[in-house]
């Protein structure tokens, strides 16, 4: 069953009505996923819901840039941070599949957000399609990003997805082990050695180019809690905020927050894609909960 609302769209499973997703339209903003009643994803108490600011929360999208460009010569180097996809008003175009069932999403220069698009030097042409697919026991997130125009661009992708947790110390994300490893805080580079990775403190990390094959998991207390598995998109983002920072984010309720969310942001921000004209680009991520615990690294 689906339900458009002025701002919103909800998607319920026919056969269990409990098991739902809700998108907004500003951003194209995932910000529930419920499995049997159960949130899967966190999103701020303070967060904005009317279409005043991205959303802290449930899955932001992050388009033509991650961050700010440092790179002047690059055509993004103007954007804000992250872009403008998450606080633009997107075209919601439909159901396209009913068994599992898939709603999708549009978003072109044309309403896009004004402001922000201007500030993209040279202001490519674009189509961004996107599909959330809710099944039984998966969500699935998939954008494909087409180059319409005359002229290439370069682009970064990124779900900004917001996990929720009951206690981010009791949890520990797999199969990072050897991975090339970027860390904002500490602004060097170098390979993964934790066997898995633990949260005592404010984690922000761009793992990159990681194995397709490999299935990262949100493991809590020697049980899977989520499984993240990519298609397309070689890195991956691992973020918590942590106590400091969390204080410094007026959107960031209750500040405690930190202790009940962690992100797993899947993406193509390594470095730019370049779409020549006429090119598409797909990427892709299902979340499904439980199974078993996946060892797909050497951790010894």
């Amino acid at each position: 069953m689906i339900e458009e609302h002025q701002d919103k769209v909800i998607v319920q499973l026919d056969s269990d009505p409990t098991t739902s997703v809700t998108i907004l339209k500003y951003g194209a903003t995932v910000i529930s996923w419920k499995l049997k009643g159960e949130e899967q994803l966190w999103v701020s108490t303070a967060a904005k819901l009317d279409g005043s600011k991205p959303v802290r929360g449930g899955i932001p999208l992050v388009f033509p840039n991650f961050g700010k460009t440092k790179d002047e010569s690059k055509a993004t180097y103007d954007l804000p941070q992250h872009g403008f996809a998450r606080n633009s008003e997107w075209e919601f175009l439909g159901q396209t599949t009913s068994n599992p069932i898939t709603v999708q999403f549009a978003l072109s220069p044309e309403i896009a957000n004004k402001e922000v698009y201007d500030l993209w030097k040279g202001k490519p042409d674009f189509t961004l399609i996107y599909n959330i697919t809710l099944a039984d026991e998966k969500l699935t997130t998939t954008i494909e990003v087409e180059n319409p125009g005359d002229k290439p661009f370069e682009f970064n992708w990124l779900f900004h997805t917001y996990f929720r947790v009951d206690d981010i110390t009791d949890i520990v994300v797999n199969n990072l082990t050897d991975e090339e490893c970027y860390d904002q805080l500490l602004a060097t580079t170098y390979r993964e050695k934790a066997p898995m990775v633990n949260f005592i403190e404010e984690f922000d990390r761009i793992y990159k180019k990681i194995p397709e094959e490999k299935v990262l998991q949100i493991i809590k207390l020697g049980h899977v809690q989520q499984n993240i598995k990519r298609s397309g998109l070689p890195d991956a983002v691992v973020w918590n905020p942590w106590i400091n920072k969390s204080k410094g984010m007026g959107d960031f309720e209750p500040k405690s927050g930190y202790l009940n969310m962690l992100c797993i942001e899947a993406g193509l921000v390594g470095e730019f894609k370049t779409l020549s004209p006429g090119e598409k680009w797909t990427g892709s991520q299902d979340f499904y909960p439980k199974g078993e615990i996946l060892v797909q690294s050497n951790i010894y």
